[in-house]
């Protein structure tokens, strides 16, 4: 730093005007602080070189996981059957795993299977003295798991590349290792360990409602004399049919019979009630004709026609064949009187067709009162239907859902059990993690990153006591801040 005859008037006058540099003026304030530089860049450059040369060799080792989409990914609705069988893609599947695989959850089993006495032999017996420090050191454990964990899957691929990195060749392989197998065991727990409580006290819960409904429906049954509704209603359904069929045909034979009646009563007053059953002739007439010609043929052969016995006797027979000729008298013969076949015939049919209209008509009023029963008891049901069916559909859901919430719970226990015995096959190890024969060194990379900061550090330590302290680094720093031209410069003491 230059000063000038200015410097003795800087210190008495009143506070100065900020002070205006230029890019070149920061050389000039770094030289005059080259002590200062010098001396921070050494003390920075020893420590991060010291830090630099701590730093231990690491070893890398790798595994990788095959991961497709299992059982426990497909969706099994509790209740229905609205989206079964839907599944995620594959990049949903592998991040899922990938979740499990990096949870704290994963890395506290691998830290308490494998102890912090081979994780940290050097603090094992801290922690076995003092329980609280053991905890941070399990938590401290975690935390540097996760940290030297590496993970890395690909878009639409189903490998899972893992890498975790240790100063010990063998130990990394065996974290690494045991992290896979926790892992495989954790992921059951999370994908495949199903709560059946609430499906076990949802299916009680409808047990007891459907019993609840069922006393609600035997009652209501009990109450109005039903047996069974439906079978009551069907068979009423079919004997009012039936009844209404037969009124029908009663009403039609009692009209052909009040028909048949009418006819019969007016063929009967037509007929009479007797008629003559025979009458005897009387033949004497024509006997006494017969016997006169007898005669006759008697008296010609002993007279001669023109004989007087004979033309008498020709004269008798002319007045007795005049007299046959007549006819019979009305009183001559024998006749008998009986009742008329057809008037019998008759009054029989009409009496038979009085007494079935009478049948008809009792008949047709008995199926008229049964009807009106029927027709009752049809009414009655059909005001107990709304509710009937409530109560039935009431119970008819809840026994469905207690058969399919019971079907749920049947394959949740068997899909369960099943899962709990075997792996479903969606994660498979490609590669276990071997003890890596070749490590990485960060000493050289440090150490350039050591110097480097080490050498901004002392330039910034430079330029800060350089711009804040008194005086100007150069004449022309003078001269843009005061607005002053400089005459003289002198070296300053």
């Amino acid at each position: 730093m230059f000063s000038g005859p200015w410097t003795a008037e800087r210190r008495d006058a009143s506070p100065s005007p900020l002070a205006r540099f230029a890019p070149a003026d920061m050389v000039a304030v770094l030289w005059a602080r080259r002590a200062l530089v010098v001396f921070v860049f050494l003390i920075l450059a020893a420590l991060g070189g010291l830090m630099a040369l701590a730093v231990p060799k690491t070893y890398s080792a790798h595994s990788s996981l095959l991961i497709r989409l299992g059982r426990s990914y497909v969706y099994q609705p509790q209740i229905g059957d609205a989206a079964r069988g839907a599944t995620p893609d594959t990049d949903q599947v592998v991040q899922s795993e990938l979740e499990i695989l990096q949870s704290d959850a994963v890395k506290i089993r691998v830290v308490n299977d494998l102890g912090l006495a081979r994780l940290y032999p050097s603090l094992s017996g801290i922690a076995a003295l003092d329980p609280k420090r053991r905890d941070a050191l399990l938590q401290g454990a975690m935390r540097t798991i996760g940290a030297r964990l590496k993970v890395v899957s690909a878009p639409d691929t189903s490998i899972a590349r893992l890498s975790y990195v240790d100063a010990d060749p063998q130990r990394a392989a065996l974290i690494l290792n045991t992290l896979v197998d926790e892992y495989l065991q954790y992921r059951k727990s999370v994908l495949t360990d199903r709560d059946l409580g609430p499906l076990d006290h949802q299916r009680q819960v409808f047990q007891k409602d459907l019993d609840a409904a069922d006393a609600a429906y035997q009652s209501f049954l009990a109450d109005n004399g039903i047996g069974d509704f439906e079978a009551e209603k069907t068979s009423l359904s079919q004997i009012y049919g039936q009844l209404l069929t037969d009124q029908y045909s009663v009403n039609v034979q009692a009209g052909e019979v009040q028909g048949r009646l009418g006819a019969t009563a007016k063929e009967m007053a037509s007929a009479q009630p007797e008629i003559g059953l025979y009458h005897d002739l009387d033949h004497t007439a024509q006997d006494r004709l017969a016997q006169m010609r007898a005669d006759l043929q008697d008296l010609l052969a002993r007279y001669q026609p023109s004989a007087q016995p004979v033309r008498e006797l020709q004269l008798k027979i002319a007045a007795q064949q005049a007299l046959v000729a007549a006819g019979p008298s009305p009183s001559s013969g024998a006749r008998r009187v009986g009742v008329n076949p057809v008037f019998q015939t008759l009054q029989t049919e009409k009496n038979q067709l009085v007494a079935q209209s009478a049948s008809l008509k009792d008949r047709a009023a008995r199926l008229s009162t049964a009807l009106a029963e029927v027709t009752a008891k049809r009414q009655k049901l059909e005001a107990l239907q709304p509710q009937y069916d409530e109560l039935v559909r009431r119970r008819d859901l809840l026994s469905t859902n207690l058969r399919n919430l019971a079907q749920v719970e049947a394959e949740a226990q068997a899909a369960a059990a099943l899962e709990r015995t075997g792996d479903d096959g969606s994660v498979k190890i490609i590669e276990r993690a071997y003890p890596p024969s070749r490590g990485v060194s960060l000493k050289a990379p440090l150490l350039v990153l050591a110097l480097a900061f080490a050498a901004f550090s002392a330039l910034c330590a430079g330029l800060a006591a350089g711009f804040m302290g008194k005086g100007y680094p150069t004449p022309d720093a003078v001269e843009r801040t005061l607005d002053l031209p400089v005459l003289a410069v002198t070296p300053s003491k």
